[in-house]
């Protein structure tokens, strides 16, 4: 039925259903499950304060720890497929926008299946753009499950 079925994870609760749904499908369609979560890059203002905030800790670039956040997401998501039983796992992050990455991805990977949450972590940014999962659903060339 389906070959490779693609979950981005963000954490959040619609994230969470998706991820269980996807892992349910994976193994029963003996599916390889691709895990992406993506993050975005700050904007040039919060570059040029972090700049003048002049800190050399680790992780005192935010492009650094939302990238670690993103790789914590997707590890635990990969481990949670695993643990259920998903023989063929794979998990990435991505920086970009979140609907245009996610379907850059699906076609990168020649996924036949999207497998999302209604609601990611977004909200604010749902209500003035769009929804991730609306903009999915419309520019997608593969089948997409709002979970």
């Amino acid at each position: 039925m389906f070959e490779r079925i693609l979950v981005p994870y963000d954490g959040s609760t619609g994230a969470e259903r998706a991820l269980i749904k996807a892992t349910e499908l994976a193994k029963l369609c003996k599916a390889h499950l691709i895990i992406v979560t993506v993050y975005r890059h700050h904007s040039m203002l919060e570059a040029s304060l972090s700049m003048v905030r002049g800190s050399s800790e680790p992780g005192s670039n935010l492009d650094e720890t939302m990238r670690s956040a993103a790789r914590e997401a997707a590890d635990f998501a990969k481990s949670h497929a695993k643990d259920a039983g998903v023989e063929h796992v794979s998990a990435f992050i991505k920086a970009g926008q979140p609907a245009r990455t996610i379907v850059a991805m699906a076609n990168e990977k020649a996924c036949d299946l999207i497998v999302l949450g209604s609601r990611g972590l977004g909200a604010t940014e749902s209500y003035l753009l769009g929804s991730v999962s609306h903009k999915v659903t419309g520019t997608a060339d593969c089948p997409v499950l709002v979970v």
